[in-house]
């Protein structure tokens, strides 16, 4: 059946009235606020990371779980980012080498695509080989049975998609081919769509099947704080029919897709809610996302959008106040969805964050999920 702090997830989930907001993950990166928070002593959560990181959650009222990252705080220092971490494509690696290979300019990329990507993307299509639903099942009920009855997990990463592989090959060789090779870009979408649909027809029957809850959020960075990467008319005619392609199989069993929002991706937002997903997480509000008016908007159905409004971590959690922490918990209830609102932070809160801040984000959020009447 669920405890009533599933319920008040699920409730918000399928947009039923219920009372108070149900509250996302909070994933602080600083070690020792993690041990204040969850109430342990210092060093509790380098020596036990589940344990502590779960602790945590609850402290901070979070009843709806879907990325399980309780060991990501260790992969940084207790205080941040240390000299010795590694270096990768889009973090400032001095060489990109992929398969054996240089990349260094978008030729790179183009002959990298051609030659190992596009044979690896066709010799899986054609081998047919079976999704292991099983084991997404099988993961998704061991976190739900470590978290226990008090929080909701709600799957996450189950879902593919084609993604602008400048991870792969670093921001510069890989955005200019995709400027110079629009067709090589257009194939490997197209590819990657055709794998998607296939992964993700088979993944949305198995959570119809098992009952899990029907959210899922999608998560990739599209947009910095100028704005989109690409240009949005060049998504339309090579990425999104891919996109969408990859996207049915969920979309007709039932599943509520949500966006994870880095950067100003305002442009972007008409286009996804067209193309049937179902809300937001993320907002960047000092770089243009307009919360107010995203929450405004409907869905394909004309139904509310499912919002997962944070605190941001990028202004007001480090450089405000707990005043100023207030206001904006209030804020986002205010202006967000009556009955499809989830409350957190924005996204990771980075090391630096003062004490007084976070505390008064967790027992406003608290607060927030336990309210009878919202005011």
């Amino acid at each position: 059946m669920g405890s009533d702090s599933q319920h008040q997830v699920l409730d918000a989930i399928h947009g039923r009235a219920h009372k108070g907001i149900p509250i996302w993950l909070i994933n602080p990166m600083e070690w020792g606020l993690i041990d204040r928070l969850a109430g342990m002593p210092e060093g509790s959560y380098r020596r036990e990371p589940e344990v502590t990181y779960r602790r945590m959650l609850l402290a901070a009222g979070s009843n709806m779980i879907d990325q399980w990252i309780p060991r990501n705080p260790l992969s940084m220092g207790s205080a941040g980012y240390e000299g010795d971490c590694p270096r990768t494509a889009t973090t400032g690696a001095e060489c990109v080498v992929l398969d054996g290979r240089v990349i260094r300019e978008p030729d790179d990329v183009a002959a990298h695509l051609e030659e190992v990507v596009f044979p690896r993307l066709e010799g899986e299509l054609a081998a047919e080989s079976p999704v292991d639903a099983a084991g997404f099942l099988q993961r998704e009920r061991e976190v739900q049975a470590f978290l226990g009855e008090e929080m909701l997990k709600v799957p996450y990463g189950c879902l593919r998609f084609p993604a602008l592989h400048y991870g792969a090959y670093g921001y510069g060789p890989y955005l200019m081919a995709y400027v110079l090779y629009p067709e090589l870009m257009e194939r490997h979408f197209r590819l990657q769509g055709e794998l998607a649909a296939r992964h993700n027809a088979a993944i949305a029957g198995a959570i119809v099947r098992e009952g899990l809850p029907p959210l899922v959020r999608l998560d990739h960075d599209m947009a910095d704080s100028r704005g989109m990467l690409v240009r949005t008319e060049s998504l339309d005619e090579l990425w999104f029919p891919h996109f969408v392609r990859a996207i049915e199989p969920a979309l007709k069993a039932g599943l509520k897709l949500i966006w994870h929002c880095d950067g100003n991706l305002m442009q972007m937002v008409p286009r996804l809610l067209e193309v049937g997903l179902h809300g937001f997480q993320g907002f960047q509000y000092e770089d243009g996302m307009d919360y107010e008016a995203i929450c405004g908007m409907k869905n394909r159905d004309g139904d509310d959008l499912i919002i997962v409004g944070g605190v941001s971590v990028t202004r007001t959690l480090p450089y405000g106040s707990p005043a100023e922490v207030k206001r904006e918990l209030k804020w986002l209830v205010e202006h967000g969805p009556r009955n499809r609102l989830f409350l957190g932070a924005s996204s990771s809160i980075a090391p630096g964050v003062p004490w007084e801040n976070l505390r008064t984000l967790a027992e406003g959020l608290s607060y927030y999920r336990h309210a009878a009447e919202l005011s």
